[in-house]
């Protein structure tokens, strides 16, 4: 899979990611990061393997773009909970491929994030 953008300045913070990025990637990655703070507004925002990332206590998820697809990687056990729902967009066991273009399906992303949320909030506990 190619990266839609190579950046030539290091890319220090999700908005510059999403800047960097290839135009037609940009809105469907500025929906994913609404998405996610929404779901997971105690995450912090980083830049992690080059790409965006969310942290609460554990990683939450990740999302990047590449030449022909949006990807969201899915961490944890919780994702189990959706298998039938997210079959179509995987492309393995942890990532979801959205084809530049296509809506992302914003309910289910968030119902997967808050999932892993409780998941995290749950080991925390012991």
């Amino acid at each position: 899979m190619k990266r839609a953008a190579k950046p030539k300045q290091k890319i220090v913070d999700v908005p510059g990611y999403i800047a960097a990025a290839a135009p037609a990637a940009r809105p469907m990655l500025r929906a994913l990061r609404r998405i996610v703070r929404r779901a997971a507004p105690k995450a912090t925002e980083k830049i992690s393997y080059r790409i965006p990332y969310y942290h609460y206590h554990a990683r939450v998820s990740y999302f990047a773009a590449f030449t022909n697809h949006v990807g969201l990687y899915l961490m944890g056990r919780s994702k189990l909970r959706f298998a039938k729902e997210i079959k179509k967009y995987q492309s393995s066991p942890s990532t979801l491929h959205f084809p530049l273009g296509s809506k992302i399906p914003a309910r289910l992303v968030e119902r997967i994030v808050r999932a892993r949320v409780k998941e995290i909030e749950a080991a925390q506990r012991g």
